[in-house]
């Protein structure tokens, strides 16, 4: 399995079984981040925000991807879903990989969401706080599912992202075995131990 993040909560998921995108931005959803053009076999959203759903941006193969895969209904606050509505989390399983895209989480899981997930082997996890869970709220969620491979997003970055949610770095300061990455491109076969992978968007040149 080979993850490539293109900043905020958007990920390519390459595996043996097919391909998966998840939550493409549209054009100015998110500020200092282009998406661009993306090919896969399948899109997956976890909700109808702007900076969350632009499917049009991804060119699909017409091949369904052979994985195993699970959406779990969860909300984007921490009211019930009154404030932003709901959010899907997206678990797929490949590649003997069981990895968990949780979208723009806005609450502690629950008991039965995180019996329903089951092991957890990779977790995307939004850390910026304001519009998701926030840093140690997120680190609450990580001991819950106590993944082996933590990949935060849905922060503020080097000349990325919105001016309310915060940097990545009160979370890594709650983090173990951080390792940071000068790529934004992870192969999980060269993953050989737990940590809690920070990867690198590419500057424009």
């Amino acid at each position: 399995m080979k993850l490539t993040w293109y900043g905020h909560s958007c990920f390519l998921m390459e595996t043996s079984g097919g391909s998966i995108v998840f939550d493409p931005y549209a054009p100015g959803s998110v500020p200092g981040l282009e998406l661009p053009p993306l090919t896969a076999d399948l899109t997956l959203c976890s909700h109808q925000h702007r900076d969350h759903y632009y499917p049009q941006g991804v060119t699909l193969t017409g091949q369904d991807p052979v994985v195993g895969m699970q959406r779990i209904l969860s909300c984007h606050d921490g009211q019930g879903g009154a404030l932003r509505g709901d959010n899907i989390i997206s678990l797929i399983d490949a590649d003997g990989v069981r990895a968990v895209h949780l979208g723009d989480l806005g609450h502690p899981l629950t008991a039965a969401q995180v019996e329903n997930l089951g092991r957890v082997d990779v977790l995307m996890i939004p850390v910026g706080g304001y519009f998701t869970i926030d840093a140690r709220q997120a680190w609450a969620v990580v001991e819950q599912l106590d993944p082996w491979l933590v990949l935060p997003m849905h922060y503020r970055g080097e000349g990325f992202g919105y001016d309310v949610i915060a940097p990545v770095d009160e979370f890594l300061s709650l983090a173990k075995n951080v390792r940071f990455f000068d790529t934004n491109v992870l192969d999980l076969t060269q993953v050989r131990e737990p940590m809690t992978a920070v990867l690198r968007i590419p500057k424009k040149s």
